[in-house]
């Protein structure tokens, strides 16, 4: 990235920055009500504090370890289960109509499922997470499985490849740009089912944080707690998305325009085949349709039609005879 990009970047998080101060700081209150939100700099001097605790660091490692057992879990099976829903006619049976039932319903609602499975809150947290990110992965393998073409399949079965050598050598490599997709879909949507299970029933975390200075008063404090979440998410999402980016090097670059074509490649690419010529035979015609103008006055009677005549063979005999020097096959066509 160029340094023009990550200057507008941070020229556009100043801009929101400021725009927060300016609104907080004159206590607005028009439509929206601004009075009772915390500035940038109580913010910031919130976050300071917390940074030099130790409850911050463990909070924080809390959340990131959730989040990674939960979606570590959620990419392996939801790729498996996806390619096999997609290649399988017998897995797509079994188990399509569950996976459409399950899908709709909100991961945040299984706390109360969590809860009674797993002896522990952390095991229970896990799998709310686990279940965030499982189904974008899912969906996301499947159509990109469907997706490929089956040339590539047929090429490497008639080369002598077997079923294992089409899936780790076609499918899953031609699928990685659609995978990917669904994985990064699949962390946002973990960060937050993770921060609510954490507030519902977690005992340590950003989010039990957050929720425990909302229920003081604590404004900044919260505000603290979200922004933490939100650079968390950034960086676990821009982690999926570089691994992603190296994974499928084999991609066109949206940057480069393709190889340039050498010069002779260009002379030909740009040499137009030359069509035969048919001047010579529409030169000729001129010449017969002339001849009875210069016979005679009127172009009437026996001179006149003799110099027509003669005028039109000795036409007709000069055309023949350009045409049989350009085009052989047209002459061999009409002599008898």
């Amino acid at each position: 990235m160029t340094a023009g990009r990550w200057a507008l970047r941070a020229a556009s998080l100043g801009a929101a920055l400021l725009l927060w101060q300016a609104l907080t700081s004159l206590d607005v209150n028009l439509w929206l009500r601004f009075e009772q939100f915390p500035t940038v700099g109580e913010v910031a001097s919130t976050f300071g504090q917390r940074a030099r605790e130790a409850a911050y660091w463990q909070d924080l490692g809390s959340s990131l370890r959730r989040i990674v057992s939960g979606f570590a879990l959620a990419a392996a099976s939801g790729v498996a289960v996806g390619t096999a829903v997609a290649r399988s006619r017998i897995a797509e049976d079994l188990l399509g109509p569950l996976l459409e039932v399950l899908r709709p319903v909100p991961a945040i609602a299984l706390v109360p499922v969590a809860i009674l499975l797993f002896p522990s809150n952390e095991q229970g947290i896990v799998f709310i997470t686990f279940a965030a990110a499982f189904f974008p992965v899912v969906v996301s393998t499947r159509h990109a499985v469907r997706a490929l073409s089956p040339v590539w399949e047929e090429a490497v079965l008639t080369m002598g490849g077997g079923r294992g050598r089409v899936l780790f050598s076609v499918v899953l490599p031609g699928a990685l740009p659609g995978v990917f997709g669904g994985l990064s879909v699949g962390i946002g949507v973990s960060w937050i089912c993770v921060i609510s299970a954490e507030m519902i029933s977690g005992e340590y975390g950003v989010g039990y944080r957050t929720w425990q200075d909302y229920t003081v008063v604590d404004y900044p404090g919260v505000f603290v707690g979200m922004v933490t979440i939100g650079a968390l998410g950034w960086l676990t999402s821009t982690a999926v998305e570089r691994a992603g980016r190296r994974l499928t090097r084999w991609l066109p670059s949206r940057d480069s325009s393709g190889p340039v074509p050498s010069s002779a490649a260009r002379g030909r690419a740009g040499r137009v085949p030359r069509r035969p010529s048919r001047e010579p035979v529409a030169a000729a015609a001129p010449a017969v349709r002339a001849a009875p103008a210069g016979a005679g006055p009127a172009g009437a009677g026996p001179a006149g039609a003799a110099g027509a005549a003669g005028a039109a063979g000795a036409a007709g005999a000069a055309g023949a005879r350009s045409g049989a020097e350009t085009l052989p096959e047209q002459t061999r066509e009409v002599t008898p």
